[in-house]
């Protein structure tokens, strides 16, 4: 997801500062007992969209495999959307509404292992996103032309609020067939590869197959006045297709400028290993708002400039030098949509870890010092209003500091490990170990301790569960530099790389004062800028 780096949206979604919880966040945000007892297996989402009415309606086949027994099914869809029947082996199921959880009672005997499937129908005007892709829902625009330009985007706010679905992190769908029914001048782009359009009447219905796993979020719909045009790229798994879906008056615009994202994908697959879903290809989609990781469909509408809209958020120059849209969002493939957080209060999994990817498109095509310079630029947006994790089980993110800290803790993490071709080793490991997964902080924090060989346990508890900056006290004086940290947690030892004069050197502070001597105490003491640290 994106950040709004230059103010507060009070709004669903990312800056959000919830803390009393409802039960309705229990049931959306929880693994519920009705949601436990079965795993997804494949949806095929068949719906009509009608743009003058703002209406939907369709259906969603569900298709799951039973765990352990049980007779009620929690089915997720958002007011105003109304579940209008559901079905299994051709009889209407009793459901009991609670809010924006359905309870589907299931007659028939949901036998272990079994392979069953329900049909979920709905209809109605879904939520209008009020500034996507912050507080989201549906987009109903039009561009230049007059033509509609439609778009969904709903990561926090969930994907029930425009289909109905098993709308919780953890479990994601094997494989997925979206079918979308638009008015014929209109087309309709979503996740995976298109294996038909279907003309019926004065309309069109685009059918899309999805053949890798995909969380709720990220599936996607989007209706234009579409040209498209592509290419193949020579990626690490072979032949990548990747296709750009842009409004027609921007085609000879987008055909120059979205030639940044094979400068994109070159550098992620070279630190992050291969391209998550070579099977689905790699589209960048127009859309009539900034942008979002949708997987395999990734939406875009940085108005063709460099930057943020044309904003560097590190304030150094290096910010410009790319489509920030472009970047981080196609970051998001590898840290979002192939490593999935399971709860949403772990959300850092994704924007930390896409922020500093960032960092590495720099280092990769401009060099480690551009980098650092970028990473370190942008620690002027961190505000440590709170934790970084969120509370669980509640569908609460944390602090919007997952972003710019995230990084931060990260690109400081680079600095511990001292070798930056095992760091790169690290990053493409955790893709591969994490493959397609959804995860835990703690299956991610176990993963980097032992591959860094590092005792991270204070560090992570320092940069994610607390607001506090870690800050070196010292005092340099008679040639005795004398140094400690404060404002840490229990158990804060992080060393640290210092300039003692010209020469270079490693200290390894802890909460108790240590000393160094030093040749004079004129010598100025300059502390790597690397670490995302204070001091006094």
């Amino acid at each position: 997801m994106l950040i709004i780096p230059f103010g507060v949206l009070n709004a669903q979604g990312i800056l959000s500062k919830k803390s009393n919880f409802t039960k309705q966040d229990t049931l959306r945000g929880s693994i519920t007992p009705e949601r436990s007892w079965w795993d997804l297996t494949y949806y095929h989402l068949d719906i009509k969209v009608d743009p003058d009415k703002k209406f939907i309606s369709g259906k969603n086949t569900i298709q799951y495999k039973v765990l352990k027994s049980n007779s009620v099914l929690q089915i997720d869809l958002q007011k105003p959307l109304q579940i209008t029947k559901a079905v299994q082996n051709g009889k209407d199921l009793e459901i009991k509404h609670e809010g924006n959880a359905h309870f589907i009672h299931l007659p028939e005997e949901q036998s272990v292992d079994a392979i069953n499937s329900i049909d979920v129908y709905y209809k109605g005007l879904p939520r209008q996103a009020i500034k996507a892709p912050w507080d989201g829902g549906i987009s109903w625009e039009k561009d230049k032309n007059g033509n509609h330009f439609i778009a969904s985007s709903c990561q926090g706010l969930g994907a029930s609020v425009w289909w109905p679905c098993k709308d919780h992190m953890y479990d994601e769908v094997d494989s997925m067939q979206i079918s979308v029914n638009v008015p014929d001048k209109l087309m309709n782009v979503s996740n995976g590869r298109l294996r038909l359009v279907e003309q019926i009447g004065d309309t069109k219905t685009y059918h899309w197959i999805v053949k890798n796993p995909i969380n709720n979020y990220g599936v996607n719909i989007n209706i234009g006045d579409y040209a498209n045009f592509s290419e193949v790229y020579d990626g690490q798994a072979g032949n990548l297709d990747l296709d750009y879906y842009v409004l027609k008056d921007n085609l000879e615009k987008a055909k120059v400028h979205f030639k940044q994202a094979h400068k994109m994908m070159e550098a992620f697959e070279h630190w992050f290993g291969q391209y998550p879903f070579y099977a689905d290809s790699f589209k960048l989609v127009e859309v009539p708002y900034l942008g979002m990781e949708h997987q395999s469909s990734v939406t875009y509408g940085n108005q063709y400039e460099n930057g943020y809209l044309g904003r560097d958020l590190s304030g150094t120059g290096w910010g410009l030098k790319f489509d920030f849209i472009i970047v981080h969002e196609a970051g998001h493939e590898w840290f979002a949509n192939n490593i999935t957080n399971k709860d949403i209060a772990d959300m850092w999994i994704h924007e930390s870890f896409t922020s500093y990817a960032e960092n590495l498109y720099l280092d990769y095509h401009y060099g480690k010092e551009a980098a650092a310079e970028y990473v370190i630029g942008t620690r002027k947006n961190i505000v440590n209003d709170k934790p970084i994790i969120g509370a669980y089980q509640v569908n609460n993110e944390g602090s919007s500091d997952m972003y710019f800290k995230g990084a931060n803790m990260l690109h400081t993490l680079r600095q511990l490990v001292k070798d930056d071709k095992k760091w790169r080793v690290i990053l493409r490991k955790m893709n591969v170990v994490f493959y397609h997964q959804t995860v835990t902080t703690q299956q991610i924090e176990n993963f980097l301790a032992k591959e860094t060989g590092l005792d991270l346990t204070a560090f992570f508890n320092q940069y994610l569960r607390t607001t506090k900056i870690p800050t070196l006290e010292f005092i340099h004086k008679k040639r005795i530099l004398k140094y400690r940290w404060i404002n840490v947690v229990e158990g804060f030892k992080m060393p640290l790389q210092i300039k003692i004069g010209d020469e270079e050197k490693w200290i390894y502070p802890k909460t108790e004062w240590q000393t160094l001597k030093t040749i004079s105490s004129k010598l100025p003491i300059i502390i790597d800028e690397d670490f995302y640290i204070l001091s006094k």
